[in-house]
């Protein structure tokens, strides 16, 4: 699966702040460029969240569970959304301790700390496709793509290897993140003993179709009630005033062209004010918290519950905030930096409900 077709969200899969690197210089061709040094994942530093030291994935804002043991039974293998927006790069040197500084306050805060309520939590740097990157996908940005993916299956083998020790495990990412475990679910899960050992897959914010189930996974199903295992979890989040349809025929052209124009090609939308497909639509009665405020520096805000209802359509969840929560949405109503944040308690209580169900045999 290459992750140039994965990504039609194109440039809206960029996180919109932090440093800006040499935007207005001409890049070399990626073949030209030498590519940064491959982050050795026997070294703490290649980790910006591990066992022990959580760093900003310990987070928990006020009215959240408390942060599980790091004996926990389960871990969370998480993959942050694109933070590096150099302009002359194509992919992100993990010793750039700017970059990592925002990645850490921006998303492995807000994304990454969802799950410490109940596991252990790795998160690896890797070599990150840049902004350079989404905005030549047809070419040299699908080369770096394929380099930042094979940061991320290397971090996961040795993750597998080396520290998994037979535990079961949730993997969870937002954006280049979720895409790239589209393609690690694939190559690495399905079909395999591991998928016996796949709590779910939370593959937030990227492009997955309701017919890529079993067309491109042959064994993971959806996740389609709040309790089922070994299967898959999507959402893609806009205003009600988004342009569904147009966002639809993007959103559905990697599966058209992989799959063939059929009914499958819908994107994945599991409500996760439900996270039941029978019952596509919830009112903010059901909303359990959500995180105000867009992602930057500083301690998280506490949870307002009650503030975000939700309903699929078309593939897309249409989402309905509080105006105080104080969330930017992009241009043509997109919310895609908030997929997490509006769910913040709903995906932990969630995550914690399917480890039960694991455990009791589901």
């Amino acid at each position: 699966m290459k992750i140039a077709s994965a990504c039609l969200l194109a440039l809206a899969l960029v996180w919109p702040v932090g440093p800006t690197l040499a935007a207005d210089m001409a890049a070399q061709p990626f073949n030209e460029q030498a590519p940064p040094p491959a982050p050795d994942y026997d070294r703490p530093e290649s980790w910006a969240a591990r066992p022990g030291a959580p760093a900003a994935a310990a987070a928990v804002p006020a009215g959240a569970s408390p942060v599980a043991s790091v004996t926990a039974g389960v871990d969370v293998f998480y993959v942050h959304p694109t933070t590096y927006r150099s302009r002359d790069r194509w992919n992100q040197d993990v010793a750039d301790a700017t970059v990592n500084a925002w990645t850490d306050a921006s998303v492995i805060a807000r994304q990454a700390s969802v799950f410490n309520g109940c596991c252990r939590i790795f998160a690896p740097r890797y070599r990150q496709g840049s902004s350079l990157a989404f905005s030549t996908m047809a070419g040299d940005g699908s080369k770096a793509f394929d380099l930042a993916y094979s940061d991320v299956e290397r971090a996961f083998d040795h993750y597998i290897a080396h520290e998994n020790g037979g535990r079961p495990f949730i993997l969870a990412g937002h954006s280049q993140g979720a895409v790239h475990l589209t393609r690690l679910l694939e190559r690495r899960i399905d079909g395999t003993p591991l998928a016996r050992r796949l709590v779910a897959a939370y593959t937030i914010g990227t492009n997955l179709s309701e017919g890529d189930f079993p067309r491109t996974y042959k064994t993971l199903g959806i996740c389609d009630t709040p309790t089922k295992t070994h299967c898959v979890i999507g959402w893609n989040s806009v205003l009600p005033e988004a342009d569904i349809a147009l966002f639809a025929k993007a959103g559905e052209a990697r599966y058209v062209q992989r799959h063939g124009d059929n009914p499958g090609k819908t994107l994945l939308c599991v409500n996760p004010l439900t996270f039941d497909t029978g019952q596509p639509a919830a009112t903010a009665e059901q909303s359990q918290g959500a995180v105000p405020g867009d992602p930057g520096e500083g301690p998280l805000q506490p949870l307002r519950p009650h503030a975000v209802g939700a309903r699929c359509d078309r593939g897309y969840l249409v989402v309905d905030p509080a105006p105080d929560l104080g969330l930017k949405p992009l241009p043509g109503g997109l919310m895609h930096y908030h997929d997490y944040g509006l769910f913040y308690a709903d995906i932990r209580a969630n995550v914690a409900q399917r480890i039960q169900a694991f455990n009791a045999g589901n």
